[in-house]
């Protein structure tokens, strides 16, 4: 039994602890080297996702800065109001970063790509940081035939997907082979044979299906993604800037051909899937390009995905 005035063990290490303080205070402290500054990252390439039984991977395929943006995204707005939308969006007004995304599609029986990004080694590099090959690629469905999008396409060598059959509309195809465009004639012209051709409504792979978006180019196509009733839209370039396309439809883009046609476009696509409240991926929006939109004043706002595809209830 401890006496009531003998100390026990623990206040005797405390007092110990105590006396060797001060000592302990007067120690020269040894300097330390700062933590070496690591390098900024970027996005991984890749986001996947489940689409009912369906698996939704999107490819970062390319990404780089836009000076000036209002020379693209605004050409009808003043600098003010333009000023205003990149502050509402917390974004610099004399610069964008754009984002080239494709999308994947694996059904559980096909692979599908959408679009093929700026180069081959774009695409390629991002379908194998996905765990994919290019060789494994069923089908390549065209949205348009601007340069970001047939860019991966071939290669010196060769087709990039090498296994794969196309598919595309057949307006967009007979614009581009009118036109004597080196692009299209390099990378499209030469799949022609294999390519099949559909139209508004038309089944471009299964599950996906195509909705005439014209204006950005003759032919332009979004497309609807369905799997077990959950739906996807993929917009292409219906609209190409979250900040600037999508809350001011009217607002003209550099790179559609016909602006009226695209603003009447951008109206109608971006009211279905508000209405419908339905995810959609663009094409540069940024990555990993996946969202939902709701209706805001004269436009819509974008309202980036955050967990709701890890949900059952996502679609």
């Amino acid at each position: 039994m401890i006496h009531p005035l003998q100390p026990t063990r623990r206040q005797l290490f405390a007092g110990a602890a105590l006396l060797a303080a001060p000592a302990l205070l007067t120690l020269p402290r040894r300097a330390m080297a700062a933590a070496p500054l690591q390098e900024a990252t970027g996005p991984v390439p890749f986001h996947r996702f489940m689409l009912g039984s369906y698996e939704v991977t999107t490819l970062l395929a390319g990404t780089r800065p836009l000076e000036n943006p209002q020379e693209t995204f605004g050409l009808n707005a003043s600098p003010e109001e333009f000023a205003a939308a990149a502050e509402a969006a917390f974004v610099p007004v004399d610069v964008s970063q754009n984002f080239f995304t494709p999308t994947l599609v694996n059904t559980g029986e096909q692979l599908v790509l959408l679009d093929t990004g700026l180069s081959p080694e774009g695409i390629s590099a991002a379908m194998n940081a996905a765990g994919y090959a290019p060789e494994q690629v069923d089908v390549v469905v065209l949205t348009h035939m601007h340069g970001d999008h047939i860019g991966g396409l071939s290669n010196a060598d060769g087709p990039v997907f090498a296994n794969a059959s196309y598919v595309t509309g057949q307006v967009e195809f007979d614009h581009w082979a009118a036109a004597g465009n080196e692009g299209f004639d390099g990378k499209v012209r030469t799949l022609a044979d294999q390519m099949t051709f559909i139209g508004d409504g038309d089944t471009a792979a299964p599950g996906v299906t195509a909705i005439l978006a014209a204006g950005h180019s003759p032919g332009h196509m979004a497309y609807r993604v369905e799997s077990d009733g959950k739906s996807l839209i993929l917009i292409a370039d219906a609209a190409n800037h979250f900040a600037f396309s999508i809350p001011h439809p009217d607002w003209e883009v550099r790179f559609d051909m016909d602006k009226a046609a695209a603003a009447e476009t951008r109206r109608s696509l971006l009211g279905m899937i508000a209405a419908d409240r339905l995810p959609f991926i663009g094409y540069h929006m940024p990555f990993p390009s996946l969202g939902y939109l709701e209706t805001a004043g004269d436009g819509f706002r974008f309202v980036p995905a955050s967990y709701q595809q890890m949900l059952p209830s996502f679609g």
